[in-house]
């Protein structure tokens, strides 16, 4: 699996794949939840990298809410 190019960690998995077999790939982090696709060549500017402790320390992400 490839590194997230957000916080390097190796804890990260396919989120979706193209409707077109073998056209892209969607990525996504466990750890920061960045999401890029297979066709980009994400570059993340150094104030915009995290680290673990980093990770650690953010707020909570509020959910979203349903679409009634």
């Amino acid at each position: 699996m490839k590194a997230c190019p957000r916080c390097d960690s190796a804890d990260t998995r396919v989120m979706v794949k193209s409707p077109v077999a073998g056209e892209w790939e969607m990525y996504v982090c466990n750890d920061c939840y960045y999401s890029w696709r297979s066709l980009e060549d994400p570059q993340v500017l150094p104030k915009f990298k995290l680290n673990k402790e980093m990770i650690k320390n953010l707020g909570v992400i509020p959910p979203v809410p349903p679409l009634d």
